[in-house]
């Protein structure tokens, strides 16, 4: 009895049998729970997928919803989401999805779509805890800013600067073709009309040289004929098109294109927009950007078109693309150092600012000031403030509808990335 009472050589195998459980049991909580959260992450990306595509600019429901003013319940996008959760929420036959529900509203031109969904999921080593299935649940939240009726003011910046080579090849072509090593293609006419046929923008012609001007008008253009497959309905969208003048004589802004909803005319007109021609070198000190006088003439323009006229239903855009260098005559108010009344400077943001005040969005593509180290003239008036150019350019947008790239950096794609933002893009906010 003594070798009986004193023998512990059984206890591991007891001590097992009375654990086994449990350890099944907490083995299978992990097991099952890591399942859980795998499943739950694909039908949030699921639920995710749902509520953009229901408020995706393809839906019918929101093509239906551009086109009125009434609010309430998006039926159509509602089936849409539900078709888009049913397919992508399959996931294996243990996995039994008990509440899906879809739910799209408008509300003035804010469209927000909800996808909620609860599931149940069969447990495995859990089940020895009387544990049958795991609960999962989740929500996914979009809106949508409605792609309503909008007016797009383009302000291209076709003043002698713009005449600099497109491309870093461009630049070079110039200055190895001509006596001073110029970069700028000049355009210069004579005030009778007679073209200077030896002036360096017709030398950059005959080289077959880009100027960065050629790509801005382009890609003005580009992006109308893409307006005008993108509306939803005709006179959705409607654009003028503004420059410096197609002289230096002009000294205003020049109106290339009132406000149309002919795209096809939009982009053909725009597509024209050269170089400002000026009557001879240094002509007015060379003063042929007026930044300020410029954006007050496009705010004038604009509140004769009734952009500002908060009845009608339509939203306004100023797009602005320039290299964002001020040239002009300003004796007392310039910001950097002057030669007589000459003034070069960046954007002065107090009439981005009115035109903003007004109600207007301003989206501002700045095409990159090139460096020019070997240009005396660069070195002494621009490099000092070189680094603050696109930061004041970036304070003349509206936050958010600021782009930077240089000429060979996609200016079209860039433009059409600013149209698809001012148009509305649907977005995730839980």
């Amino acid at each position: 009895m003594k070798q009986i009472l004193s023998d512990r050589r059984g206890n591991l195998s007891l001590m097992t049998a009375i654990l086994l459980v449990p350890l099944i049991g907490s083995a299978g909580l992990a097991l099952d729970v890591g399942r859980a959260m795998q499943v739950k992450a694909h039908l949030q990306a699921a639920a995710d997928s749902a509520a953009l595509a229901a408020l995706s600019e393809q839906s019918k429901g929101i093509i239906l919803a551009s086109a009125t003013t009434q609010d309430g319940r998006a039926v159509l996008s509602e089936t849409e989401a539900n078709l888009i959760f049913k397919q992508n929420s399959l996931v294996a036959s243990d996995v039994k999805i008990t509440k899906a529900e879809m739910t799209v509203s408008k509300t003035g031109k804010e469209m927000t779509a909800t996808v909620s969904f609860d599931a149940s999921i069969a447990t495995s080593l859990m089940r020895v805890l009387g544990q049958e299935t795991i609960g999962v649940k989740g929500t996914s939240k979009a809106i949508y800013q409605i792609a309503s009726k909008k007016d797009f003011f383009m302000v291209l910046d076709n003043s002698p600067s713009m005449g600099v080579g497109a491309t870093q090849k461009d630049i070079d072509t110039l200055m190895a073709n001509t006596p001073d090593k110029c970069a700028f293609a000049c355009h210069i006419v004579s005030e009778k009309g007679v073209e200077d046929k030896n002036s360096y923008y017709n030398l950059a012609k005959r080289l077959s040289v880009t100027t960065r001007i050629n790509v801005v008008a382009k890609a003005a253009a580009a992006l109308m004929k893409e307006a005008g497959a993108t509306q939803r309905f005709a006179g959705q969208f409607r654009f003028a098109t503004y420059s410096f003048g197609k002289t230096a004589q002009d000294k205003k802004m020049a109106v290339v294109q009132e406000l149309t909803e002919s795209l096809s005319t939009a982009s053909t007109s725009t597509s024209a927009v050269d170089l400002m021609s000026i009557p001879y070198q240094s002509y007015n000190d060379d003063q042929q950007t007026p930044f300020d006088d410029v954006l007050k003439d496009v705010k004038k323009e604009m509140n004769r078109e009734g952009a500002f006229n908060e009845d009608d239903g339509r939203d306004s855009v100023v797009f602005f693309v320039s290299d964002g260098v001020a040239d002009h005559a300003k004796a007392t108010a310039c910001k950097k150092k002057k030669t007589g009344t000459r003034c070069m400077e960046p954007i002065d943001i107090d009439y981005c600012t009115a035109i903003k005040e007004a109600g207007a969005t301003i989206a501002v593509l700045y095409t990159t000031y090139l460096p020019l180290p070997t240009n005396g003239f660069y070195n002494s008036w621009i490099k000092p403030f070189q680094g603050e150019i696109g930061n004041r350019m970036s304070q003349c947008a509206t936050p958010g509808y600021y782009f930077e790239v240089s000429p060979t950096g996609g200016i079209e794609d860039a433009m059409k990335a600013l149209f698809q933002k001012a148009i509305g893009s649907a977005r995730l906010v839980t």
